[in-house]
């Protein structure tokens, strides 16, 4: 038997610049992407990975809060001991916690706990948790409204052409309400009538408007309006979808833990869930997804398609992935898009490893 005992935690700091893609105009992320790797190494030599993708400040923090926090109360236990792990860093925390970087701390380590028993089985995580599915079907996201609404249609136009049924845009955030709608409307025009259509609205409106805005564009099919309101306004949610029982009303990836989405997961008006790993890692997206499933409602996490397939395929209420092509060029082995589909690999645990030049090359610092 291999000795899953924990023996250290470390952590990598990177600063990758983005790859040289036209499809990433207007994308609002900065200069570099900023990674933050965890491995967690074990006594009996298997590693799990972790990992990062932060689009605004604060890996250090987080970092410090892995070295502080994390790894005091994790080295020396098994590494197999997931739910245990998760549920003491929980509730040992919780007086300033909660959400928040230490949240997303123990994120990093529920992924590479998670990669390291699956590693151990020689299982991919898919087959551990359960096999459902081998494939998935993904939307392009990454419309970005910073592009303009030509760019906009020419990115959505790309999609349809590999062969992706549906395609998400943004609006809001532009002080254009009227020209927010005609985008909307020449996008439809553009797409026809059998590619979907999701718009973003990033927490950009209040209720009074997304009600406003959503009665214009109803009559364009549009699948669903993702995070109308800001993300503590559940009584704005609930508002929006009542008044627009036409469309779609989902959100979920700015909140932290099931316990932060139960609001959305109790409402019988949001019928998608949109949970990010990094707000709570494989065993709390686990745990949404179960709580969801007993309320008949689906699961579309957000971004990160190399991670979030290993739940999709596990599950019988997965239902869409989210590509933006923003990492595949950081990994040895990517999880590509065929035709809009994804096929889940095989490889043990998460099957990921990022390529050893970016690891050398893009380095910020380590502990």
């Amino acid at each position: 038997m291999t000795d899953m005992t924990i023996k250290a935690l470390r952590t990598t700091v990177l600063r990758v610049p983005w790859p040289d893609d036209p499809w990433l105009k207007g994308h609002p992320f900065g200069d570099a992407r900023n990674i933050l790797v965890l491995e967690a190494e074990t006594q009996g030599g298997i590693t799990g990975l972790g990992y990062l993708f932060l689009f605004r400040p604060g890996l250090k923090t987080i970092a410090t809060a892995i070295e502080e926090t994390i790894a005091p109360r994790v080295i020396g236990k098994d590494a197999t001991a997931v739910e245990a792990i998760w549920h003491d860093l929980w509730r040992t925390t919780i007086t300033y916690n909660r959400g928040g970087i230490v949240t997303m701390a123990m994120s990093a380590l529920d992924i590479a706990l998670w990669d390291a028993v699956g590693k151990r089985a020689n299982l991919p995580l898919h087959r551990l948790w359960g096999h459902f599915r081998a494939q998935l079907p993904v939307y392009g996201s990454g419309c970005f409204r910073a592009s303009g609404g030509d760019s906009m249609i020419a990115k959505a136009l790309h999609y349809k052409q590999q062969g992706y049924k549906a395609i998400k845009m943004q609006i809001a955030h532009t002080d254009d309400l009227r020209r927010d709608v005609d985008n909307v409307r020449r996008m439809r025009e553009a797409l026809g009538p059998d590619i979907a259509i999701m718009i973003d609205i990033n927490q950009g409106w209040s209720a009074d408007v997304a009600i406003a805005q959503g009665k214009k564009i109803v009559d364009c099919d549009v699948y669903w309006l993702e995070e109308p309101v800001i993300a503590d306004d559940f009584a704005g949610y609930m508002r929006v979808a009542d008044a627009l029982p036409e469309i779609r009303i989902v959100g979920g990836e700015t909140h932290f833990t099931r316990y932060d989405l139960r609001p959305l997961i109790d409402s019988p008006s949001i019928p998608i869930l949109q949970p990010d790993p990094m707000r709570g890692g494989f065993t709390d997206l686990r745990k949404t997804a179960i709580m969801a499933e007993a309320r008949g409602k689906w699961m579309a996490p957000h971004l990160f398609p190399e991670l979030n397939v290993q739940l999709l395929a596990s599950i019988p209420n997965g239902l869409w992935i989210e590509d933006m092509s923003l990492s595949n060029d950081m990994f040895v082995e990517p999880v590509l898009v065929k035709d809009g589909m994804i096929t889940v690999p095989e490889r043990p645990g998460h099957g990921l490893a990022f390529k050893p030049e970016i690891l050398k090359d893009c380095r910020v610092n380590s502990t």
